[in-house]
């Protein structure tokens, strides 16, 4: 069955849009021209931002990244490094000078160091030639010394010329035990060190090296005065991996100190840090409640940096914030809020309840960068790639300039799809919000297959921005339904919270609910629907095909349907017990809530399961075992293993590849023409 009348077949659609001439539909292709743009940096004086790059090098099969700046008129755009290495991090040092960054190239130290480059021209130079590992690093406010957070390696670098040892065992005896990328923990931690530029010297600031290795010390920021180190740590005795009781500390900016602690709520307190001009205030991030860690709604905080009762902004008390920046005159704050499919940028009092909405489009931006008047942040929406704007005008009037156009020219080819705002009620009468993607070429009066695409998280939300999958999908001939279900963040604490240990039911309620609503637009074709997403969409994938058979395809990726299964495999084990308890203690839940892997004899849409192997995340035995579910009952199965993948993709060539996968899955079952995928590099496929 070929497609309705009025879809284009790519690769040939060409688009006429009134007034640009002809524009095309994206394609994978474009996956590997699109640049990613982010860490904005104001420079002291105001006149540059700096920032970082990163693109896919095809033929080395990864990204690289590199470090820009743009001068604040957006009239000169310079890039500032070259070469295999990744760069991160930029940072202005205070007095204008020196702009440092962290990178692995090559030089005296072995590992990510940090890197200057001097302001008047030249090379960069290495400073620092510490063997730990440099989670971060802060200038001081005179420029004299850099505070770096460091962990100390698992093994240390081999002498050059070293022959090979062999691996040893790795034993354990934390908790907590399994992350992420970091894979199996240690007892090594983060601690925050002093660096002094003049004579590298490295002096530990909170005790010393035969000090206790079990607090951690993270998003450490300077006082403006130079006098304090404000911090974050977990010292709940007696494990901290055992809470998730995170509170902000000061400490004097010298060696051996002795940390004071400024709050108090027995929940998350936490960073990212702003301080005062005046060094008299720390604003940080508070939880709501000590039991929600994963559904927690960060809302500002202030409490004086002497000490004292710590307060929530009322203007963010049923907000989730992003990162505080204090505003020219230290009497407000510049963050982002979520709110319902939208992340806006706002300025926020530190008295009253009145948020000033400085972004009236609909869009989403993130990570904002201030000094000397100037303001820059990241900003997309559906139609425009994220880019740097800079934030103009009176307090009274905002408008965004846009600085940096590494996207431009592909935005300019290419003819993108916005996203319309629907709304539907759940059969609980809950009211249910989603965007809607029609496919390219659609023609009023017809009907468009569609696929049901179910974010992650739970706690995140589909908003206006720029997404590849959405406009992929839709360049492919799919209407795209993406619902921010109960558990989604932009609708406030009690949303989020409502499927605290209840999954997969609100949400399929809210699932199926939108997808009614899209049915009964006149637009979709009910016959031709598919269903999948990606981490906790991978589980409600699995949940949704177990609850109505009405999809005629499914892929779940790196997903799970067995929490029994699960305990102590993946990094969640707090969630697990605080959520759920123990199952020895609670076994009711671990089974109600594994409803898809007991039930997988009703399961019977074809189902295509993906995920890395070196996911810790959601771990890959979560899809092996509904795969083997699958297969024993005799439904379609197929299981596609990323060798060397986390929780995120980060080899180009598979991330092209699983867009490969999922086209070919959902045109053999939803009737379109099968497109074969192209394997680029070695994958692991049983079916």
């Amino acid at each position: 069955m070929l497609r309705r009348a009025g879809l284009c077949l790519l690769p040939l659609c060409v688009l006429t849009i009134a007034g640009f001439g002809q524009k095309r539909a994206m394609v994978i292709d474009d996956l590997a021209k699109l640049v990613s743009v982010g860490g904005p940096q104001v420079s002291p004086d105001g006149g540059w931002v700096a920032y970082t790059t990163s693109t896919v090098d095809v033929g080395e099969d990864k990204s690289v990244s590199e470090l820009w700046m743009v001068s604040w008129d957006g009239k000169q755009d310079v890039q500032l490094t070259f070469g295999p290495e990744a760069v991160s991090s930029p940072r202005w040092s205070p007095d204008g000078k020196w702009l440092a960054f962290t990178s692995s190239r090559p030089g005296k130290a072995k590992g990510s160091q940090v890197w200057l480059l001097d302001r008047r021209g030249g090379e960069a130079h290495q400073l620092t030639e510490v063997k730990e590992d440099i989670e971060d690093y802060r200038w001081s406010p005179d420029s004299k010394q850099m505070l770096l957070t460091l962990r100390a390696k698992e093994e240390p670098e081999p002498e050059k010329g070293a022959k090979p040892t062999p691996p040893k065992p790795i034993v354990i005896d934390r908790y907590h035990f399994k992350q992420d990328i970091q894979g199996y923990l240690s007892d090594k931690r983060e601690h925050l060190f002093l660096f002094e530029i003049a004579t590298k010297k490295l002096t530990r600031v909170i005790g010393d090296d035969k000090t206790e290795d079990k607090f951690e010390e993270r998003q450490a920021e300077w006082s403006p005065d130079g006098k304090l180190i404000a911090f974050v740590s977990n010292q709940e005795a007696p494990d901290p991996d055992r809470s998730n009781n995170s509170d902000v500390f000061v400490v004097e900016a010298k060696g051996n100190s002795v940390p004071k602690k400024l709050t108090s709520f027995s929940g998350v307190d936490a960073g990212p840090l702003a301080w005062s001009p005046d060094s008299s205030l720390i604003v940080y991030r508070q939880g709501v409640s000590p039991r929600y860690s994963i559904y927690d709604m960060e809302r500002l905080a202030v409490v004086p940096a002497g000490g004292g009762a710590p307060e929530v902004l009322p203007a963010t008390a049923e907000m989730l914030t992003g990162a505080p920046v204090f505003a020219q005159g230290g009497k407000a704050l510049l963050t982002t809020i979520a709110e319902d499919r939208v992340e806006y940028l706002a300025e926020v009092p530190l008295k009253g309840k009145d948020v000033t909405r400085l972004t009236a489009e609909k869009g989403s931006a993130s990570t904002i960068a201030a000094a000397d008047r100037h303001v820059a942040v990241v900003w997309t929406t559906d139609l425009v790639a994220p880019e740097i704007y800079a934030l103009d005008g009176t307090s009274g009037s905002k408008t965004l300039r846009k600085l940096t156009g590494h996207n431009d020219a592909l935005m300019a080819q290419l003819a993108l799809a916005p996203a319309e705002d629907l709304s539907a009620k759940a059969e609980d009468g809950n009211e249910v919000h989603s965007l809607l993607t029609m496919p390219f070429g659609y023609v009023a009066g017809t009907k468009a297959p569609m696929l049901l695409w179910i974010h992650g998280g739970p706690t995140s939300q589909d908003s206006h921005r720029f997404a590849p999958d959405r406009q992929l999908f839709a360049a492919h001939g799919f209407a795209v339904l993406q619902v921010n279900y109960r558990g989604s963040t932009g609708r406030g604490h009690d949303y989020s919270v409502a499927i605290n240990a209840d999954w997969g039911d609100k949400e399929v309620k809210d699932l199926l609910a939108a997808v009614d609503g899209a049915v009964a637009s006149g637009k979709i074709d009910a016959e031709r629907m598919g269903v999948g997403g990606w981490s906790y969409g991978g589980i409600l994938t699995d949940y949704t095909i177990a609850s109505t058979t009405r999809f005629k395809a499914a892929s779940s990726g790196a997903g799970t349907a067995n929490l029994l299964g699960m305990y102590g495999v993946d990094q969640y084990i707090l969630q697990y017990d605080n959520e759920l308890q123990p199952p020895w203690k609670n076994v009711e839940p671990y089974l109600k809530l594994s409803y898809p892997f007991l039930h997988a004899d009703k399961i019977v849409t074809p189902t295509l399961f993906m995920g890395g192997d070196k996911d810790f995340n959601v771990t890959l035995v979560g899809g092996e075992q509904m795969y083997q579910a699958l297969k024993s009952v005799g439904t379609t199965a197929e299981l596609v293993v990323y060798p060397g993948q986390f929780h995120g993709f980060t080899r180009p060539s598979f991330v092209r590849d699983r867009y490969q996968r999922w086209f070919a899955w959902y045109d053999k079952y939803l009737g379109m023409p099968v497109v074969k995928p192209a394997v680029a590099a070695p994958v692991v496929k049983a079916e």
